[in-house]
């Protein structure tokens, strides 16, 4: 079973995003902020970071940074409303995440995880 690690500080979207990724059969571990989520990522290998950007802590963006440093296979998404951010290439974000913009359907948000992690 696929596991995933998603960061989101607002707490009716997490746990609607854990429902849908539970739902499609992914083992989902949440938390509201950025700090959190890295030091549950230093514990243990994920093979998905789900991540909003704007979070108190640690941004999204930083978190990815650092989930790369720590698994560089490890496969980003970010879910935000601020493309715009991770986009710019000043942001450092990792190259090769997805950005899934807010607002969006859970059925979108299952079908870009699945296709992310049966990649080669």
């Amino acid at each position: 079973m696929n596991k995933i690690l998603l960061a989101e500080d607002d707490n009716d979207m997490r746990r609607f995003l854990v429902r849908a990724l539970e739902n499609a059969g992914y083992q989902v571990i949440s938390y509201d902020n950025g700090l959190e989520a890295y030091h549950r990522l230093r514990e243990e290998p994920f093979e998905l970071l789900l991540t909003d950007i704007v979070m108190p802590e640690m941004d999204g963006i930083e978190l990815a940074r650092r989930a790369s440093d720590i698994d560089p296979d490890i496969k980003i998404m970010f879910i935000t409303g601020f493309a715009a951010v991770a986009l710019n290439p000043d942001s450092q974000a990792p190259k090769d995440a997805k950005i899934l913009s807010k607002p969006f359907h859970l059925k979108d948000l299952v079908n870009e995880v699945q296709k992310m992690l049966t990649a080669a």
